[in-house]
Parts: structure tokens; C-alpha cells; sequence
């Protein structure tokens, strides 16, 4: 009932209804057509796990947000939950003088959730700007919106859904200096996309990764075991004073930012608890603006799926300073939020399928030698 009256507040959202387990909510969704669905884990007669399994053979587009405790055990079934399909989840809250101070943090996190996957699918402008130019035979008019639920505003989210856009090779590019350090940021859909990558890196990747996903404590401990299982490399939560070397992945601990420095040794991490930049601890433009200013234009920066900006200001200094950047595409995220920010700023040297990233990754580091950007390449995952 507090949740129902939480998001009731908001004058561009409805909630169409209840259930008070999973088999209740499977038998109401074909008549109350939600746009999204808040799926609690611990229910009785079908918990959150069996339900997302039915979910995704009945209702594969219709949108799931977990709401989890900030356990281990949460955790662990909140990333079993992001496989079987829940696109983000929201941690109920702990340790909170007050029931409106706790209600509070829940709509700061979950309302903006809400939004972001329910809106509807339409081409970036940067990307409605090229496509002015193009012949129309090339266009690709993205798919009608599905028919809106009677009694909900928001329109469903089509990402997952949409058809690729015409993506031309815009211009080649250049040699210049190498790799030393890889930096990858991600937020919502993050965790997926991470293990879809990470799975597919050798494991003589010639450069160390570091990488911040938008998690709270506890659940970036459980990522890293998870995606340590994944991949041929090594995969550790990061800790303060660690060296990074070759083959290995380090994740940024939740609420606490991670940044690289170099010493007489090679690199570092550092950990701190420094104030929230973009309202995010760990915030991807820390640590990427760590590595620049320990590395210089020999970091290469990947922005995966996320919601917001974070990111942005950080892949615009590393420009500057002339390293690389790559972006997950449209199609194969879940929000196109931070991807989609740095390509529109045009600091995107290559945007590609999430299934991509890790053969260009091995490219560009394995060559001893980057490019120098012209436009951006854009590639279509049919390549």
C-alpha cells in the first residue's frame, strides 16, 4: 500500500494493480496491461525467481524492476534475477530514522527507474540528423508503439525490440599510440552486459580493466564472484593499494569511489568515500578521470547500457587528452542513456552491439597501436 501511494504521487504514473504473489500478478497482466511490473523476490505460492522464468516466455517485452534486500543473499538473487530478464532492480532501505524518510529514498531511486524504461522508443537526434541525410531507401522508421494500457500514461519501452538503425561506416581512422588501460562504465543493464562481455576476453588480454557499475555494497562483491566465473580472466572487487596487471578485471566497490594513480611500480587503485558525482558512488567519471590523468590518451573508455550521464564529462577530458572510446549501441541496451550521451557529445570513436565490444577491445589493445578518430564508426550487429 505504501508503494502503490508512493508512485500514485506522481502525476505521470498509475498503478493499475496489486498482486500478492507471482501466479496472482501472471493472471492479472493480460487484463490489466501494465507497462512495467515491480516484482518483489520472497512470495508466497511463486517467489519473484519462478515468476520472471514464466515472464519471459509469456510477456518477453513487459519490463521488470526487482525490489531486493541489501543482503548477500538479496544480491545474489537480484543478478540470478537480471539473468532470467528484470532489466534493474531497487534495494529496499536500511537503517532509516523514519518510514517517510525510508519512502523518500525509495521514490529517489525507483520513480526515475520507472521513467527511463517506460520510455518510448524514438532515434537520439544525433542519430535523426544523419538520417536527414541519408537516401530514403536507408531509413528504417522505427516499429509503432504497442497500444497503451487503459488506464496507465507511459508508454512501454521498446528497446530490446527495435530494428537496428542504418549504421554506414563514417570514416576511417588512423594509428597512434597504444593501450595501457581499459575503463568500462555501466549502470542499468549493466550486469549482463558485463558478463556478455568479460566471458568473451581472453585470457591474454594484454592490459588490466577497472570498472565501475552503479551497485550498492554487497552487490558489487557478489558481481565480481559472479563474472570472475564468467570469465577466463581475473575478476576481484577492487581494494585500496592494489597494483593492476595484465588479465585482470576490477570492480569498483559500492559506495565508494575507485580511481588509478601511478607509482614507481606501475598502477593502482585508490578507494574513497568522496562526495557522489552525477548522484552516483562509485561514479564511472571518477574513475575514468583517474585514468586519464594517470595515463593520458592511453586509456581506452567503454560506456555500456546505463541510465544518465555519468560519464560524459570524464570520456569528454579523455578526448582531449587523446585516448579511445567506445559505446554500446541503441539496440543491445537496455537504456541508452550514458552510450547515448557520449555519442551525441561525438567523443564515440566506435558504437557497437554489446556482443562486439569485447573483439574490439582485443583489437584495438593487441595492436600496440589505437586510431585516430575521424566521425564514428557505427556498426550494425550483423556487423
Amino acid at each position: 500500500r505504501m508503494l502503490s501511494t508512493l508512485l500514485a504521487e506522481d502525476p505521470e504514473l498509475e498503478v493499475v494493480g496489486t498482486a500478492v504473489n507471482g501466479a496472482d500478478a501472471l493472471r492479472k497482466i493480460p487484463e490489466l496491461r501494465p507497462h512495467l511490473l515491480i516484482l518483489d523476490v520472497d512470495m508466497p505460492e511463486m517467489n519473484g525467481l519462478e515468476t520472471l522464468t514464466v515472464l519471459g516466455r509469456e510477456h518477453p517485452r513487459l519490463p521488470v524492476i526487482m525490489f531486493s534486500n541489501l543482503t548477500r543473499r538479496g544480491a545474489q538473487t537480484t543478478l540470478e534475477a537480471l539473468a532470467l530478464g528484470a532489466k534493474d532492480y531497487v534495494t529496499k532501505p536500511e537503517s532509516v530514522g523514519s518510514a517517510g524518510e525510508a519512502l523518500e529514498q525509495v521514490r529517489a531511486s525507483l520513480v526515475p527507474k520507472i521513467k527511463a524504461l517506460c520510455r518510448p522508443w524514438e532515434p537520439a537526434p544525433a542519430v535523426l540528423a544523419r538520417r536527414s541525410h541519408e537516401p530514403p531507401a536507408a531509413r528504417q522508421a522505427p516499429p509503432s508503439a504497442p497500444a497503451p494500457a487503459p488506464a496507465a500514461p507511459v508508454s512501454p519501452a521498446a528497446h530490446a525490440s527495435a530494428p537496428p538503425l542504418p549504421s554506414p561506416v563514417l570514416a576511417p581512422m588512423t594509428r597512434r599510440g597504444g593501450i595501457e588501460l581499459v575503463v568500462i562504465g555501466c549502470s542499468t543493464g549493466g550486469p549482463n552486459a558485463l558478463a556478455t562481455l568479460v566471458a568473451a576476453l581472453p585470457r591474454g588480454l594484454a592490459v588490466p580493466v577497472v570498472v565501475v557499475q552503479h551497485m550498492p555494497p554487497v552487490f558489487t562483491r557478489m558481481l565480481a564472484e559472479r563474472l570472475d566465473a564468467l570469465s577466463p580472466l581475473s575478476v576481484r572487487e577492487g581494494s585500496d593499494g592494489a597494483r593492476i596487471q595484465p588479465g585482470e578485471i576490477w570492480i569498483a566497490p559500492g559506495d565508494f569511489h575507485m580511481t588509478v594513480r601511478r607509482s614507481a611500480d606501475g598502477l593502482h587503485l585508490g578507494i574513497n568515500q568522496g562526495a557522489p558525482e552525477n548522484s552516483c558512488r562509485p561514479a564511472v567519471d571518477v574513475l575514468l578521470r583517474s585514468a586519464v590523468a594517470a595515463c593520458g590518451a592511453r586509456v581506452l573508455g567503454v560506456i555500456l547500457t546505463g541510465m544518465g550521464h555519468d560519464g560524459l564529462a570524464s570520456s569528454t577530458r579523455l578526448r582531449e587528452a587523446g585516448g579511445q572510446l567506445l559505446a554500446q549501441d541503441e539496440r543491445s541496451s537496455v537504456v541508452w542513456g550514458m552510450p547515448g550521451a557520449v555519442f551525441e557529445a561525438g567523443v564515440a570513436d566506435e558504437v557497437l552491439p554489446v556482443d562486439r565490444l569485447a573483439a574490439a577491445i582485443v583489437r584495438l589493445t593487441a595492436l600496440g597501436a589505437g586510431f585516430r578518430r575521424g566521425a564514428p564508426v557505427v556498426t550494425t550487429p550483423a556487423g
